[in-house]
């Protein structure tokens, strides 16, 4: 009877040895605090725990596992598994999905933003070069039209950004550029800190951001209506730890993509609903730019179009290919 319960043991520890190596933990870097800009990860990682039965678990780091301009390389090492970064941070690393932050591009809202930005990353010339880094795009982070919050007089001409010190990084920084501004590319985390100490004059960021680093808290004005285009952030994996799941827990990873995609969009919507007694709360003056000069902005922005192109064709990439696939897919959503 003692040896059949010792048998009966053995195979029972051997079981569960065998369950808890099954069990897959990743972790996932982002930076700042947790907001509008992080939601899809958080409910990916509920998602993916709830329906692999927590046998696949993704912990959500906050700064504790990497510098917001160094997610791309901690995953190029695996030294995470999973990480979200912006393209302007580093744009010699991921040139081709800057196609995504050119200035005034035409996208309206969230749902088209989402459709372009994965028509993108699903061009074999994009998933190369994210390869280079051991990255594999799976989602992104879909942010507003950016607009400007700043201090001292609103500005709203044209003119009147001749000399203005903007935070602005990407398409959108070289698109103040060409009209006279002074565009610097500090951290989203150091935004407030270079406007407190007037490094700055404006600071263009989606209203969540605005939020989340306070740049709301020290502004005069925003800009309602200026929209020169976003920032694309991508979610990102370590292709070997991608590879290294099982088929079940890769499937629920994959499937569970649009519905954190679909969650992150009501999220920002209620965002969006309280952000007129928002700025009223904080005493920031709603300023609106004039059709005119936006439109002045939108036609100077075309040589940086053109320039982009050049830019990456001259780096082995299809630079007129990809814009044209982005043109193309902003329209489709449109239509849609």
């Amino acid at each position: 009877m003692m040896k059949i319960l010792t048998t009966a043991s053995v195979a029972a520890l051997t079981l569960a040895f065998a369950t808890e190596a099954m069990a897959v933990e990743w972790n996932a870097s982002l930076w700042g605090k947790r907001r509008a800009f992080t939601e899809h990860v958080e409910k990916l990682a509920e998602l993916v725990a709830e329906r692999s039965g927590g046998d696949f678990t993704i912990a959500v780091s906050y700064g504790g596992l990497s510098n917001n301009t160094e997610n791309l390389d901690g995953i190029s090492i695996g030294a995470f598994e999973m990480a979200q970064f912006c393209a302007g941070y580093h744009r010699d690393k991921n040139r081709a999905i800057t196609v995504l932050e050119l200035p005034f591009l035409g996208v309206e809202n969230l749902d088209q933003e989402v459709a372009v930005s994965h028509a993108v990353y699903d061009h074999p010339a994009v998933a190369a070069e994210m390869a280079q880094w051991n990255a594999q795009l799976l989602m992104t982070s879909p942010m507003p039209q950016y607009n400007l919050v700043g201090t001292g007089e609103p500005r709203v001409t044209v003119d009147s950004f001749e000399g203005m010190r903007v935070r602005a990084t990407g398409g959108i920084g070289a698109m103040f550029e060409s009209v006279g501004a002074v565009p610097t590319s500090v951290t989203s985390s150091e935004a407030y800190n270079a406007m407190e100490s007037g490094v700055v004059d404006s600071v263009a960021f989606a209203q969540h951001a605005h939020l989340s680093f306070g740049t709301l808290d020290i502004a005069d004005w925003w800009t309602a209506n200026l929209n020169p285009g976003t920032v694309n952030c991508p979610v990102v994996v370590n292709i070997d730890a991608y590879n290294d799941l099982s088929e079940e827990h890769r499937a629920i990873l994959d499937q569970a993509v649009e519905d954190s995609i679909d969650y992150y969009l009501e999220n920002y919507a209620a965002l969006l609903e309280g952000w007129e007694s928002t700025l009223v709360e904080k005493g920031v003056a709603k300023v609106s730019v004039d059709p005119a000069e936006i439109a002045k902005l939108a036609e100077g922005a075309q040589p940086i179009h053109q320039t982009w192109i050049e830019e990456a064709n001259a780096n082995g990439l299809p630079g007129q290919e990809l814009y044209d696939l982005a043109i193309a897919e902003i329209a489709k959503a449109k239509g849609q």
